[in-house]
């Protein structure tokens, strides 16, 4: 399953589980950071990241509604 999900997430495409969540990819531009370090200025470069929305089942679970 964690396969499938990490195949559809690498096309762009999202996942939705009914009753568990959705898994969708955001994409971050490119930007500049600081080296915490040195304090000196680098640049972060675009990237996608992986997003997990909870659906109503999963949120009503954690909070005792039934």
């Amino acid at each position: 399953m964690i396969g499938a999900v990490k195949t559809t997430l690498k096309k762009g495409d999202s996942v939705t589980i009914t009753g568990f969540g959705t898994f969708a990819v955001n994409k971050r531009k490119a930007r500049t950071g600081r080296n915490p370090r040195t304090g000196t200025a680098i640049k972060i470069k675009a990237s996608k990241v992986p997003k997990f929305r909870p659906g109503k089942g999963l949120k009503d679970a954690l909070n005792g509604v039934k």
